[in-house]
């Protein structure tokens, strides 16, 4: 009977609300807010009723009593709080627009009301943001009223914050004046306005020079943004406004906007993420802070070197891999969300692993001695989720560059398994990082290499060569660049079988010059050999010669023009090829054009094929070297004796001693 009558009571005042009846439906709205507080069941059941449209109806009409509208925002507010399923009912019924329009009010309750739900509904994941930038009038009206209240700075800050997502998004609150009103909110008196802020700041400057510059420059009350972050670096603060500051300053400095060797980075932002990173914090700032100092010291030695020997860190961040426990944390009053701390620690540490010994070889040592540290990587790379497998990848690829490490700690490891699995079979987005490792284990010094070979690393790298990413294709072409050192002829021919004469030579035509360059090491890897290039020059000759006069024509750098000379110097040593060379009128004199170049790696590089083609303990020697002199080739090279050059002097030298 209970039940009856609340279902009666309910439908008694959303039949008043849809109702004409003007006098009951302040008192039905006020009756109604206090149902749906909390009870996600009354939530579901008041829109299914269809009172939505009614409400936004109520708030777009300004004659429309103040009081009755911002009951009507507040009720809005409430359903937003309940789940997924009721802000995408509230997008769709076009709530959002309505409620921008709202804030053209001059009630600042209504306006808060409003600011509210707008907020509640841009922290879901699925939010409409490019309705706070399709119409122009919205941001700068947004910061106009930001200082109406502390609720209007939480929420507009809020927003904000959860609304940037792009450098358009970024460039559009910048243009409009936010880096200047946000910037005395930094001192607010309120925590729940200045967090926000931070976050703002925080996502304004990430990635973005121009808005990180101007952020840098801009004061409030004769004092910058940085000095103003720094004061919420103070021990004093609470630990979360201490990481949120250390974030933002540390956006700043990778945005070119403070330099690295600045004492505010080196001694307190840098000290700060560390101390983050410590078992007195929580899990959350154990995560942050380790990401944030990865990103902090990803491309700066000398931070690298002073963060490995702060307070123990590569001790610290090694404890993260040892951690299992999976906990529950509240992400709103109603909803749970089941979060893997095991694996955020273990992405963050790989991260934060992978950064610190990015270029020095004696803190890569203190990183591979951590205890299990490379099963720590092989699980990491197959663990499902793929934000660990990108840090365990990350941290492979690091290690990686360590000539030591691929001798020895490598070779006790099958780290090249998960690997290749994941080139295979993993996400697009680890392609990169993961390509980049695999290239490292193909240096001919790594015990890996011929198992990679094996595991079909030709195939895939010769995938990644016709991939629309500049990026992938120049990791694929160094791949197989590296494989073809000192390879076995018959590797060499299974790469060039497998990626196809027509694509290898549509590489030397790529917009990329890294990928011209490597196109070009592999193909003077392949031609190495006496045996090897006769082999492949009978098969490939025209084509290869081609190449190179396309090159060799083309504007190009010096480093790769001087590639392509050292291809041609390898063609020369062969016995038979060098009549590739010889038969070719044209590349001769362009040889004699770059044995007098005004560079002088140029003139090496030309001078040095000279030599191979004179050398006078081949067959035929005789007659080529008639044949250059008569070009003026030994005339040329006695000329060139007056170089001032050493390297040049010396191949010169060699050059004349084989004219008989």
């Amino acid at each position: 009977m209970l039940q009856t009558m609340d279902v009666d009571g309910r439908v008694g005042m959303v039949d008043s609300i849809l109702s004409e009846n003007k006098e009951k439906w302040l008192e039905s709205m006020i009756q109604i807010k206090n149902r749906v507080i909390g009870n996600n069941k009354q939530k579901d059941e008041i829109i299914h009723q269809g009172v939505i449209p009614r409400l936004l109806q109520w708030i777009i009409d300004e004659d429309i009593p103040v009081e009755l509208r911002t009951e009507s925002a507040i009720v809005l507010g409430s359903l937003a709080k309940g789940t997924p399923e009721n802000i995408n009912c509230l997008v769709d019924s076009g709530c959002v627009a309505v409620l921008l329009k709202g804030l053209s009010s001059n009630n600042v309750k209504f306006i808060e009301a409003c600011l509210r739900c707008l907020r509640t509904i841009f922290l879901s994941e699925n939010s409409p943001l490019d309705q706070i930038y399709q119409d122009p009038t919205v941001i700068p009206h947004l910061i106009n009223i930001l200082s109406k209240s502390f609720c209007t700075q939480e929420c507009i800050t809020t927003i904000f914050s959860n609304c940037c997502k792009t450098a358009e998004h970024q460039n559009a609150l910048s243009r409009n004046g936010a880096i200047a009103a946000l910037a005395p909110l930094l001192c607010s008196s309120s925590y729940k306005v200045q967090m926000p802020t931070l976050k703002c700041f925080a996502v304004l400057c990430y990635e973005n020079e121009s808005v990180s510059k101007a952020a840098a420059t801009a004061t409030y009350n004769g004092e910058s943004i940085p000095n103003l972050l720094l004061r919420l670096l103070s021990r004093d603060k609470p630990s979360e406004m201490q990481m949120a500051a250390a974030k933002c300053l540390t956006y700043l400095c990778r945005g070119g906007a403070i330099p690295t060797h600045c004492p505010t980075i080196q001694n307190k932002t840098l000290s700060t993420l560390i101390r983050m990173c410590k078992k007195d914090r929580t899990l959350e700032e154990n995560v942050e802070g380790a990401e944030t100092l990865a990103y902090l010291i990803e491309e700066d030695a000398t931070l690298q070197t002073l963060a490995s020997i702060s307070d123990h860190i590569i001790k610290t961040l090694a404890d993260y891999l040892r951690y299992t426990s999976v906990q529950q944390i509240n992400t709103r009053s109603t909803n749970k969300k089941v979060v893997n701390w095991s694996n955020e620690l273990k992405q963050a540490a790989f991260r934060a692993f992978a950064s610190l010994g990015a270029n020095d070889e004696e803190i890569r040592k203190k990183i591979i001695e951590t205890e299990n540290l490379m099963e720590h990587i092989v699980n990491g790379m197959n663990c499902s989720d793929l934000k660990v497998q990108m840090g365990a990848v990350r941290c492979l690829h690091s290690l990686s560059r360590s000539v030591q490490q691929l001798r020895t700690t490598f070779q006790d490891h099958t780290v090249w398994k998960p690997l290749m699995n994941l080139m295979n079979n993993g996400s697009k987005d680890l392609l990169p990082v993961a390509s980049s490792t695999l290239c490292n284990l193909l240096l001919e010094f790594s015990p890996g290499k011929e198992a990679c070979l094996e595991a079909g690393a030709i195939n895939i790298l010769a995938k990644l060569t016709s991939r629309p990413e500049g990026n992938l294709r120049l990791n694929g072409i160094w791949g197989l660049m590296n494989m073809a050192f000192q390879a076995d002829l018959s590797v060499k021919v299974q790469i060039v079988d497998v990626i196809g004469t027509d694509q290898l030579f549509q590489l030397l035509s790529d917009p990329d010059p890294a990928v011209l360059i490597k196109t070009l090491g592999l193909i003077r890897n392949l031609l190495a050999g006496r045996t090897d290039i006769d082999h492949l020059m009978k098969i490939y000759g025209n084509q290869i010669m081609q190449a190179v006069v396309f090159i060799l024509e083309g504007e190009h750098v010096v480093e790769i023009k001087e590639q392509t000379l050292c291809i041609l110097t390898n063609v020369a040593d062969g016995d038979e090829a060098k009549e590739y060379i010889m038969g070719n009128e044209d590349v001769l004199k362009k040889l004699m054009a770059y044995m007098v170049h005004t560079n002088v790696k140029l003139q090496i590089a030309a001078t040095s094929c000279i030599s191979n083609l004179v050398w006078n303990e081949q067959e035929g020697a005789y007659n080529r070297q008639a044949k250059l002199r008569d070009l003026g080739i030994q005339k040329l090279l006695q000329q060139l004796l007056s170089a001032n050059d050493t390297v040049l002097f010396d191949k010169v030298k060699t050059a004349l001693q084989q004219f008989t």
